[in-house]
């Protein structure tokens, strides 16, 4: 991009600026550090960038349009100018009716799609009067039994008109066959259904341990939905390959790209392998990452990720559909830089982690609310978190061009890097037999847990400063309402599981779920059995027990 001749005189005349004004002010007054890093990367940052630093950039090769490869820029070619990002507030409380109550409202506060949190014992495949969901009953999202309560959380909300998130992974087959229940009953058409499961079992096995099933079975899951969703319902993402959670378990923004690309390249290859055509189901694929404090690293890394899996879909698997190559994503702000110490402090963090999102280019965004680092977020505070996002919309100009920091020096140069980076780590996870392997050895779980403590002795010993936390500190702080799930949930949930087995027909029950288990058994696909068994209204343990018993449970420490 840049004649050889101006590259030189360039670094000359920066030679000369910094002999003869930097270095002089320098020994005179000092600056604030020795050296300046990268939020998590530790890759210095020079006082200055120019053209030099960025010398071998090559405009149609390494960025080119909005929309166009390698997708630097974006996947789209209006960016927010012909549609904003979708405004995604994560949501469940305690009980189907409580969640029913919290979408309504968010959706007349002027959100734009749903996000569905699910409890503990949901994710891990177990009902409400299970022993092993106890205490746990509503906790952490809302508690799905069955259909009934499925019906119960969208009751009044068209399927067809917003679009649904839903964070689960091991049991995702039985709450998308519940969705699209819901979507049948409604007389919705299955093609209409937009929306996105997580269904990312790697990174359960790396960072957050909600798995049920060994690693194959649960390919075999995985992709058993993309071919059904590839036929039945197009314009529903399959899975949401997760950076968001390996990065709050300590990794860098380069490990972060390295390691949610790697699952992608080890989903693509199993559906692959169980005879699909890489264009009929990669279009459905999407992603997950997490957005930071650090603005400039954020933005990077998000074009660096679009940029490297582009290539990666069309050097390894020959990808032929532009859609098959475009990263679309999903960002939440950072839930573990969140303080329980001056949680005010965190509508600013907020605030300015959603901005890089949207410089960024997300697809769609979750906004925390304050209080996240103290328990479930308030009626208020979930306002606040959406109003941060309308304001960002409609008021900062952020939204009314593409790219905005396309050009900078310093970030194209931090592009380059942590793109640079990620695929040395992808590289390594080959040479290692894949990201299965790598899991199953835990290096990949090293070189997180490796980062997350550097980054903790940073924090103790000064070096990495959190404000309120270990620097401006206030001795008294006023009280904080905190939203609480009642313990009467748990009992309310109980009552209606049993109400549900007492209606429902249990020979019909029967016939699905022995019907699943011979589907299971043998090659076919699983997820037409299982959405028969759950308008009968088999129970989500029922389904999940199945599976369990054909496929048996993954035990930490046993080989993958």
């Amino acid at each position: 991009m840049f004649d050889p001749d101006e590259l030189e005189e360039i670094r000359e005349s920066k030679a000369q600026w910094e002999e003869d004004d930097v270095q002089p002010t320098v020994d005179r007054f000092g600056e604030r550090k020795e050296t300046f890093t990268t939020d998590t990367e530790g890759h210095e940052v020079d006082r200055l960038y120019t053209p030099a630093d960025i010398s071998d950039l090559d405009y149609e090769e390494d960025l080119g349009f909005p929309g166009q490869e390698p997708y630097t820029r974006g996947v789209y070619p209006t960016g927010y100018r012909g549609r904003l990002w979708t405004m995604r507030q994560y949501a469940g409380m305690g009980t189907a009716t409580e969640t029913n109550e919290r979408f309504n409202y968010l959706l007349d506060q002027g959100q734009t799609g749903l996000s569905m949190a699910f409890d503990l014992p949901t994710q891990m495949g177990y009902d409400s009067d299970h022993a092993m969901a106890a205490g746990e009953v509503g906790k952490t999202g809302v508690a799905i039994d069955s259909l009934d309560d499925m019906e119960t959380v969208f009751d009044g909300i068209p399927l067809d008109e917003v679009s649904t998130s839903m964070t689960i992974n091991a049991p995702a087959s039985v709450l998308l066959a519940m969705y699209i229940a819901v979507g049948d009953k409604q007389g919705v058409d299955r093609e209409e259904l937009r929306g996105t499961i997580q269904n990312d079992v790697l990174k359960e096995y790396i960072a957050r341990n909600t798995f049920i099933y060994p690693p194959e079975p649960s390919m075999r899951l995985i992709t058993d939905i993309f071919e059904f969703c590839a036929a039945e319902t197009p314009k529903f993402n399959t899975i949401s390959i997760s950076g968001y959670h390996i990065r709050e378990a300590g990794s860098t923004a380069a490990q972060e790209i390295a390691f949610t690309l790697g699952d992608g390249i080890e989903y693509v290859e199993a559906a692959i392998e169980a005879g699909l055509d890489v264009d009929e189901f990669a279009p459905q694929l999407s992603f997950f990452f997490a957005s930071y404090n650090n603005i400039f690293e954020e933005v990077a890394k998000f074009r660096a990720a679009r940029r490297l899996w582009a290539k990666i879909m069309d050097e390894r698997f020959d990808a032929q559909n532009p859609k098959s190559k475009q990263l679309k994503f999903h960002t939440q702000t950072a839930g573990s830089t969140l303080t329980a110490q001056q949680i005010e402090n965190n509508v600013v963090r907020v605030s300015y982690q959603a901005l890089a999102a949207v410089l960024g280019g997300t697809q769609s965004l979750h906004t925390n609310g304050k209080d996240e680092a103290i328990g479930l977020p308030t009626e208020q505070s979930v306002r606040t978190a959406l109003r941060t996002q309308q304001i960002l919309a409609h008021e900062s100009g952020a939204a009314d061009t593409i790219d905005p920091l396309a050009g900078s020096y310093y970030v194209e140069s931090l592009t380059d890097e942590l793109e640079a980076e990620a695929r040395e780590l992808i590289e390594e996870v080959d040479e290692r037999g894949g990201m299965r392997r790598s899991i199953e050895e835990q290096w990949v779980q090293r070189q997180i847990q490796d980062v997350a403590f550097e980054r903790q002795r940073e924090q103790e010993a000064g070096d990495r400063i959190i404000v309120g936390v270990n620097e401006y500190q206030v001795e008294e702080e006023g009280e904080q309402d905190i939203e609480e799930v009642d313990e009467a949930v748990e009992q309310a949930q109980q009552d209606n599981v049993a109400t549900v087995r007492e209606e429902r027909d249990d020979e019909a029950v029967e016939a699905k779920l022995d019907a699943l288990r011979g589907a299971a058994e043998g090659d076919e696909n699983v997820m037409p059995y299982i959405i028969d068994a759950v308008k009968v209204y088999a129970t989500t343990g029922e389904v999940c027990d199945v599976l369990r018993d054909v496929f048996g449970e993954y035990q930490p420490g046993s080989s993958m």
